[in-house]
């Protein structure tokens, strides 16, 4: 008999990460009279995409810019489609946020005059190895009741309207039903869908989080939200091996990217996009077609730098990414003597550095009554960075704070509904306790990413697909459903490695629709269609938005329009 713990919520955040900790302490400064729950899969303090720090703030309103000039820019990087609307409104709530975080804790560079240190057009320098810390103290002071090491395994639905969400513990075991007035999705993005760069026991080394599985994705897909833009997925330019961040080097040492020529061929081929500056899609494309071509490795290009400068940049990474300082030591690598080598990561779902996740409104309300999205889990704008995801959480705890004033009483599911969700999250217990032989998570995980890597455009065909390549990824992941009903966890931790894996492939199959859909390459690398190899203004200025409904579990697409509202060239920023 599992043991049932229910809690009474008036607004459910699930994720404790960026988004999901200035959320709550949104809440509580303007709706004191709320609870406010968080449930997180690990520890607040050192969960989610900034558990090992930060070294910038990447998205931030330098002197002489504007949310209308900011638009602009990433726009033009990506590629002439964003939500114009999404990517202003959260960029007129940057400083906002970051005076908030400076003043809970957080160590912002200032030069003599006071002003914050950029680092490039959109970035100020930080000491960010706290960042985390600071921000799980600051929801938890602001009265915000944490649940550290909860998985949640679904959202609860009655019709149209989500209710709250049930999941379980990883160290007591019991089933958390939580009811709730407003759900707040703050889970980030998915890793894990294909193969990592590093095999065995490295596969862990990749550059976006890798306990970041899709939860959030999966669980509004299964709930019938509609979702947009996932295939422009994200494909990283990281350090060889270490897979550490490049803009430190780039904008931070000023670094340009070189071939095994010592060729700059970011500028002698791609000069009519920006060359160093082109579009970040072409800056990780460009690398990918030297290799092909056979003139990789690529680099970046540090020779030269001053010893100060090789300084700095280890303090830097330090702040983020030590691993980065302990592999130039552990190789007797002087990055002032000779280049970095750089890599292309496998490919990421994530709304944060693309568009892919929840279609939203402008104050990120979901497409379900009650549903709000904040963060990578949210669609439709790009370059949310960290400033970006604490701006969206602000926008969904006021509108969650003011849509809660108008509403009735909370509405409950059956306990009917509750016992069918126990019994899919505890089912691979149930099957280990009845199967000598069942299927492990890491196993049917293998078989997932298998499948995306060779026909859904992962690293090893140069992120490349074609109609008939997407054609047999959706025959082979239309099988693995069956198979989950196979899955077997012996303890508390591989039960959530299982629903870990079973929302990786409901999220890889809306994927590979999505890639199939769009018949054009507007995002090379990140998706090329080698029959459709160039971009269509004409037929596919447009988002790709999908919902899957509950019941049958079609995958149903469509489009949505764009809507220009800052004037000038979509591709110059």
């Amino acid at each position: 008999m599992i043991e049932r713990q229910t809690i009474e919520t008036d607004i459910l955040i699930i994720g404790g990460g960026t988004a999901g900790c200035m959320a709550a302490v949104e809440v509580k400064e303007k709706f004191p009279q709320y609870k406010v729950t968080i449930l997180e899969k690990a520890h607040i303090d050192r969960s989610g995409c900034l558990a090992g720090g930060m070294n910038a703030i990447n998205a931030y309103l330098n002197k002489g810019e504007t949310p209308e000039s900011f638009v602009r820019y990433v726009r033009s990087d990506s590629c002439g489609l964003i939500r114009e609307d999404l990517v202003k409104s959260m960029s007129e709530l940057f400083e906002y946020c970051v005076k908030k975080v400076e003043k809970w804790g957080l160590p912002i560079l200032s030069d003599e005059n006071g002003d914050y240190v950029p680092r490039g057009r959109w970035n100020i320098k930080i000491n960010g190895e706290s960042l985390k810390p600071i921000l799980a103290k600051a929801a938890r002071s602001a009265g915000a009741k944490v649940y550290n090491w909860i998985t949640v395994t679904n959202l609860l639905t009655e019709g149209e309207r989500v209710t709250g969400a049930v999941g379980f513990s990883l160290r007591n075991g019991k089933l958390y039903v939580v009811n709730a007035k407003a759900v707040l999705i703050a889970t980030g993005g998915a890793a894990g869908l294909y193969r990592p760069n590093n095999a065995g026991d490295a596969s862990h080394k990749t550059w976006y989080s890798p306990y970041n599985t899709g939860a959030g994705y999966a669980m509004g897909i299964r709930a019938g939200a509609e979702m947009t833009s996932y295939e422009m997925r994200y494909v990283a330019l990281r350090t060889k091996d270490a897979i550490a961040p490049t803009g430190t080097i780039a904008l931070g040492a000023g670094a340009p990217q070189v071939n095994a020529k010592g060729e700059r061929f970011m500028v002698s081929r791609y000069a009519d996009i920006g060359g160093d500056g082109a579009p970040t899609p072409y800056r990780a494309h460009g690398p990918i077609q030297e290799i092909k071509a056979g003139r990789g490795p690529v680099y970046l290009d540090t020779r030269g730098i001053s010893a100060e400068k090789v300084t700095d940049l280890k303090k830097a990474y330090l702040d983020m990414y030590p691993s980065q300082v302990l592999y130039w030591l552990a190789n007797d690598i002087d990055p002032g003597a000779e280049p970095v080598e750089v890599q292309t990561t496998e490919p990421y779902i994530v709304g944060g550095h693309c568009q892919s996740g929840y279609w939203v409104d402008v104050d990120r309300r979901t497409t379900l009554k009650g549903l709000y999205a904040a963060g990578d889990v949210a669609g439709g704008a790009p370059f949310k960075f960290v400033s970006g995801c604490w701006a969206e959480g602000v926008l969904a705890a006021r509108a969650m704070g003011s849509d809660i004033e108008r509403m009735e009483e909370k509405v409950l599911v059956s306990e009917e509904r509750i016992a069918a969700e126990e019994r899919r999250a505890f089912g691979p217990f149930e099957n280990h306790a009845k199967m000598k032989h069942g299927i492990k998570s890491s196993e049917l995980e293998s078989r997932l990413q298998k499948i995306m890597e060779q026909y859904a455009g992962g690293a090893s065909t140069y992120y490349e697909m074609n109609e008939e390549m997407l054609a047999i990824a959706r025959k082979k992941l239309a099988d693995l459903p069956q198979e989950v009903s196979g899955l077997v966890a012996e303890d508390l931790h591989q039960l959530m490695k299982a629903h870990e894996v079973i929302d990786r492939i409901d999220v890889a199959q809306v994927l590979v629709e999505h890639m199939a859909y769009r018949k054009e390459t507007r995002w090379p690398t990140y998706h090329t269609r080698t029959d459709y190899p160039e971009r269509d203004d004409v037929n596919w200025l447009k988002f790709v938005n999908s919902v899957r409904d509950p019941q049958s579990g079609k995958i149903v697409l469509m489009t949505r329009p764009y809507e220009q509202l800052v004037p000038g060239d979509r591709y110059k920023p």
